[in-house]
């Protein structure tokens, strides 16, 4: 019974994703005027239950398959791609809330269950070990819809010389009261993000409200133990990266659909007929509708094996671990190829900001130059762990 309920809420959820795509690309040209999504977007994804696809059932989350979460946010892109890259970056944020301990939920959930988290993993904090926690400081940037975000995860390192061995990256998480978001978000593509930067200026962070990600790594998070559903023993790594690159997935898509739109009204001023029945116009359309078909395929089968796995008990393997990793990276790579065979084939006309494909074009570049989304060091590590070499990745 639980199996077919879930089933009918999976796909009630991707139609609700999929019958907002007009109003988000309504929505985009003012997201890209503020630099940040519009409210009523945040809000309407709450009531959708977007929010709560990969939460705890014990904080009114569904604990929902991944796939789910990804299909809802690759549909979302298609129609702005701001609006499904900061449902993805949030949207995950409630998964890894889960890992942490159980006081750390309580504080974020337990007064209100849709509370947001936002982000900035970069381990740019200076950590100083006190009793009981931690002083903590620094700046971050990229910190993609904070604007609604009432907590934030924020990276940093616990140093070896504090006695505690090897240097510990973790994530460090932070009210609203104890941060400053600094509005340096002018940028030319993923402009909608609000991809802010944030400052901290000597805060306590206590211990429980931090989460190491070698526990991460190694499925030994102090929430393990209150959320054990197979979901939460996924690795950090496969679940934030493809929150960072899936939405260039459903961007292409978009690009697609108004260049179809495009193609089949647009006549050439040079006699050569109407876009549509151009011999390169066509290649970039086929192209790029196999592209979006075979990258969803991979992201799904990944994660449909990555599941069965560990709803057998049993561990990931390393090297698959590691391609699932240089899948994900080639994602906006590959994207960006084909936005811009689009782009081409729309002629003159495809350089005014008018043109839709414009907005998915910046969009997707922007992404590509996400840290998560370089595939060459990625793709160095997997080849040479083919070769029988150790890896020389640890976020995997």
């Amino acid at each position: 019974m639980q199996q077919e309920a879930d089933s009918q809420l999976e796909k009630s959820l991707v139609q609700r994703a999929r019958e907002m795509v007009p109003i988000l690309a309504e929505r985009a040209p003012r997201a890209e005027r503020e630099r940040s999504i519009p409210a009523e977007t945040i809000a309407d994804f709450k009531q959708a239950g977007f929010f709560r696809i990969l939460q705890p059932k014990r904080f009114g989350g569904y604990e929902l398959d991944p796939r789910v979460f990804y299909d809802v946010q690759m549909t979302l892109a298609e129609g702005c791609m701001s609006s499904g890259w900061v449902f993805g970056v949030l949207g995950v944020h409630n998964w890894q809330m889960a890992l942490f301990d159980l006081r750390a939920q309580q504080e974020v959930w337990g007064k209100d269950d849709s509370v947001i988290v936002s982000s900035t993993y970069m381990p740019k904090g200076q950590v100083k070990h006190v009793d009981g926690g931690y002083r903590f400081s620094g700046r971050w940037g990229f910190s993609s819809g904070v604007d609604h975000a009432k907590w934030i995860f924020l990276g940093g390192i616990v140093p070896a010389s504090e006695g505690r061995g090897m240097p510990d990256y973790r994530t460090f998480l932070l009210p609203r009261s104890d941060f400053e978001v600094i509005d340096n978000w002018h940028v030319m593509g993923l402009k909608g993000t609000g991809s802010k930067e944030i400052v901290v200026k000597d805060v306590f962070v206590p211990e429980y409200r931090t989460h190491r990600m070698m526990d991460a790594f190694t499925n030994t998070s102090p929430g393990n133990q209150h959320n054990p559903a197979p979901l939460y023993r996924l690795p950090f790594a496969q679940v934030f990266v493809r929150a960072v690159s899936s939405a260039s997935i459903g961007g292409l898509q978009g690009a697609l659909n108004s260049f179809r739109d495009y193609a089949g009204k647009r006549v050439s001023s040079n006699d050569l007929g109407r876009t549509a029945d151009d011999p390169a116009a066509q290649l970039a359309a086929a192209e790029a509708a196999l592209a979006v078909q075979e990258m969803k395929l991979a992201l799904f089968a990944s994660f449909d094996s990555m599941m069965a796995t560990l709803r057998r008990g049993e561990a990931l393997d390393l090297q698959d671990r590691i391609a699932w990793r240089y899948q994900s990276a080639r994602v906006s790579e590959r994207c960006s190829a084909c936005v811009a065979q689009l782009m081409r084939s729309c002629g003159g006309q495809g350089i005014y900001v008018d043109n839709p494909i414009h907005r998915f074009f910046l969009d997707i570049h922007a992404a590509r130059n996400h840290y998560a989304n370089n595939p060459d060091k990625l793709a160095r590590n997997f080849g040479g762990v083919l070769f029988g070499l150790g890896s020389a990745d640890f976020f995997v």
